[in-house]
């Protein structure tokens, strides 16, 4: 029985450690940021910018100050398996505990916005490496690793494009559409583990990805879709995702959280 709540603790999440991928900038950064206001420990993951990574390290560590780093950066792409397993390594090493909460957040797509008719084969595959195979590594990984017996959270970054299914997005879609289909598996799997496993599908959120290659008509067109009037923003979707992390979302398992405002 869920024991922990945000409501009656105001650090659900003290001691507990958690990776959160492609987290130094974008939505990561904010869910990253969201998990330490929690109370967690955090390891930033990065692929190319150690300068973005280090600053959201340091604006976690200048706010939570005390005798060893609230945050630690990690370079490592989710798409190679020795990477991912580096990535857990230095996450136990660097806080000298079990790691309890992966959260998948590094994500690309083609900003060209093709068919599938004019999808280049290197497209295709750039994106189901990062989308697909990376949350297979990360949350298999996870799977293995996270700590058992309660408080292991697995949650992934899907996307409402998913169930939107516009013209332009046949990839991206599709390659997580296959994560969702994975993580409701893998829920069952992980049964007697005390871990859950959900995606988070977040809907049009205002972040440099959603921006390229977008006129500003095909911006207001999406905003004009929305019942809200206006694109999401990072911290729409981070208070979900910590929720998701925390002792009182263990009833929700294997489930696919679209956080979209009612676009779809």
């Amino acid at each position: 029985m869920a024991s922990t709540t945000t409501g009656t603790n105001p650090l659900p999440l003290k001691d507990r450690v958690a990776i959160v991928t492609g987290s130094s900038r974008g939505m990561g950064r904010v869910i990253a940021t969201h998990l330490a206001e929690l109370g967690a420990k955090l390891v930033i993951n990065y692929t190319s910018s150690s300068e973005q990574a280090d600053l959201v390290a340091t604006q976690i560590n200048t706010r939570y100050p005390g005798e060893s780093p609230r945050a630690v950066t990690v370079k490592a792409d989710v798409s190679d398996p020795a990477q991912v397993k580096l990535l857990f390594d230095s996450a136990e090493q660097a806080f000298g505990s079990e790691i309890h909460v992966l959260v998948n957040s590094a994500g690309v797509l083609d900003p060209k916005y093709p068919k599938i008719a004019d999808t280049s084969l290197e497209d295709f595959d750039r994106i189901f490496s990062v989308n697909t195979r990376g949350a297979f590594l990360c949350a298999k990984e996870a799977a293995n690793r996270l700590k058992r017996g309660g408080g292991g959270r697995i949650i992934l970054l899907s996307s409402s494009m998913v169930a939107a299914l516009r013209p332009g997005f046949g990839a991206y879609a599709a390659s997580k559409a296959a994560i969702e289909a994975m993580i409701k598996i893998m829920a069952k799997e992980l049964k007697g583990t005390g871990i859950t496993a959900n995606c988070v599908a977040p809907g049009p959120i205002a972040t440099e990805m959603f921006f390229a290659g977008k006129s500003e008509e095909m911006v207001q067109r999406v905003i004009d879709e929305c019942p809200h009037n206006r694109l999401g923003q990072s911290e729409d979707v981070a208070p979900v995702v910590g929720f998701l992390a925390t002792d009182a979302s263990e009833w929700v398992n294997g489930q696919i959280i679209r956080v979209n405002g009612g676009y779809v």
